[in-house]
């Protein structure tokens, strides 16, 4: 999970050009669509992305890429779904804490357990980061890797966004499910690089982004192999940090879990101005982007004072590097899929 403050159906009209194959990409430009990021503003961001694209699939052009090295990366808090007002993670611990409280009677009078249960997750910010990863370190433990994906995926089913009084995944981002199906089309593998915890993730982001679980990177925990009780092999999850995936852990767990440099990378904060930077400094065609939070009345407007998703130090470098800059009100037509219903 991050170390700051505190985590639908996809467009299909791409389905058909698929078929043409993987020898389509290598020998042609970017494959002809009537639009393939109709949620999009016309204006820098999209026309950047499309030109990008072009460029790099582009058969015989420069800045051709082969189909094996078009690797696109892409946060996920704030970047593929809505981070505020607490990161969804945190609001999954929260939960998850509260059922497992009749089991812990001495949680009525130790802390963090106490500001929690007595004032609720508005006032976990008084437990500092420190409350956060033993509230985190319980309720995410203990029990095998299956079950607690299971846990993740009923907790989906029923949880409510405090704001919206919709599911989580709700919450994503359509103009951001456009460009990963786009970015597909045109023979890139798409990964999901996120301070998130993997186990979290893995469970749905197949399902709501088209992303398997073998493309997503996250934070992890540690895992034992053990022999359960019926005499079945198991993953259990223990209380203890294996790898945490932000800020210069994303380009550590790229090069660890994906083992290629990515061209193309997303990302939304300063947690992701390490991997924004490591996608710059590959030879070639690269492009980085960033989605500014700019929209209070369809979303969050926030920046730099932000506790979550914080952009600050990664703004003012994508401004100074000439980075594209996403403005979420100007430059997106919506941004929630239920928006077009």
């Amino acid at each position: 999970m991050h170390r700051s403050f505190a985590t639908l159906s996809r467009r299909t009209f791409l389905a058909g050009l698929l078929a043409l194959g993987l020898a389509a990409f290598q020998q042609s430009p970017a494959l002809a669509q009537t639009d393939p990021l109709p949620s999009w503003n016309e204006g820098a961001a999209k026309t950047g992305i499309t030109q990008f694209v072009q460029r790099v699939t582009t058969q015989g052009g420069s800045d051709f890429v082969p189909v094996e090295e078009r690797i696109a990366t892409f946060d996920n808090d704030g970047t593929l779904w809505t981070e505020q007002p607490i990161y969804f993670q945190i609001a999954f611990a929260a939960d998850r804490a509260k059922a497992l409280a009749p089991d812990h009677p001495e949680w009525k009078t130790e802390e963090p357990f106490k500001t929690l249960l007595e004032d609720g997750i508005e006032a976990l910010a008084a437990v500092g980061e420190k409350g956060l990863l033993e509230i985190v370190a319980v309720t995410h433990s203990g029990i095998s890797t299956q079950e607690f994906s299971k846990i993740v995926l009923d907790w989906m089913q029923t949880a409510r966004h405090p704001r919206f009084n919709r599911p989580y995944t709700d919450l994503v981002y359509q103009p951001m499910l456009e460009l990963m199906t786009y970015l597909r089309a045109n023979g890139f593998k798409t990964f999901i690089v996120s301070g998130g915890g993997i186990e979290f993730m893995r469970p749905w982001t197949e399902k709501i982004y088209g992303i398997p679980p073998e493309q997503v990177v996250g934070s992890s925990g540690v895992t034992e192999f053990q022999i359960d009780a019926d005499g079945k092999p198991v993953l259990i999850k223990l209380p203890k940090v294996e790898f945490v995936d932000d800020g210069p852990g994303k380009p550590v767990g790229i090069n660890r879990f994906i083992g290629r440099q990515p061209i193309f990378a997303f990302g939304n904060s300063d947690g992701d101005l390490q991997m924004l930077q490591w996608t710059a400094a590959g030879s070639g065609a690269r492009f980085m982007g960033i989605v500014h939070h700019t929209d209070a009345e369809r979303e969050w407007a926030y920046d730099r004072a932000s506790p979550v998703g914080r952009l600050d130090k990664a703004w003012d470098e994508g401004i100074k590097r000439g980075w594209t800059i996403v403005d979420m009100k100007a430059e997106w037509k919506v941004i929630y899929p239920f928006e077009k219903q």
